[in-house]
C-alpha cells in the first residue's frame, strides 16, 4: 500500500455497508476471502525467503500482509453484524449467505457469489433479478447499482 494512501476506517466500512443491497454484502464477503486466500499463500512464499535470504523489504511486506489479513477479516465480521444484527437475517457461516425467514411466511431467500434467488412455497424459484425461475431475458441492459462502492 502507498505511504500516502490508507485503508478506509472500519467506522466508514461500517456505515457504507448500510447501503448496499444483500447481494453486495456476499459478494464483498467473497471478495475478502478471496484476497485473503491469496495473502496467506503470498505470506507462505515470503515467509520461506525472508528465512533464507533476511531480506528487510520482503520481511516488511509480509508485515503488511498480515495487517490487511486481519484487516479483511474484521471487514468479514462487520458485514456478518450487519447482516445479523441490523438487517435481522440469517447468517450461513462459511458460505457468505443469508436465510431469510419472515414470521408466518414459508419463503427463504438464500444469496451466495453468483446469484440470489428466492425458493418459495411452491418450490419455483424466482431470481433476484426478477426474472422467474427458468426464464431468461434474451436482451438485458445493464443495470447501474448507486450507492457506495467499496
Amino acid at each position: 500500500m502507498s505511504a500516502n494512501a490508507l485503508p478506509i476506517s472500519s467506522a466508514r466500512f461500517a456505515t457504507a455497508l448500510r447501503e448496499l443491497p444483500i447481494s453486495s454484502l456476499h459478494a464483498k464477503v467473497a471478495e475478502l476471502r478471496n484476497s485473503i486466500a491469496h495473502l496467506e499463500k503470498s505470506n507462505k512464499d515470503l515467509e520461506e525467503y525472508v528465512r533464507e535470504e533476511d531480506d528487510k523489504d520482503c520481511y516488511e511486506a509480509l508485515m503488511e500482509n498480515k495487517q490487511v489479513i486481519e484487516r479483511n477479516k474484521e471487514r468479514i465480521e462487520l458485514i456478518k453484524v450487519e447482516v445479523t444484527e441490523l438487517r435481522g437475517l440469517a447468517w450461513a457461516e462459511g458460505e457468505g449467505k443469508t436465510v431469510v425467514k419472515e414470521e408466518g411466511d414459508q419463503n427463504t431467500t438464500t444469496g451466495n457469489d453468483n446469484a440470489s434467488t428466492v425458493t418459495q412455497q411452491n418450490g419455483t424459484g424466482v431470481n433476484v433479478n426478477g426474472h422467474a425461475g427458468g426464464q431468461e431475458n434474451s436482451v438485458s441492459a445493464p443495470e447501474v447499482e448507486e450507492g457506495v462502492f467499496l
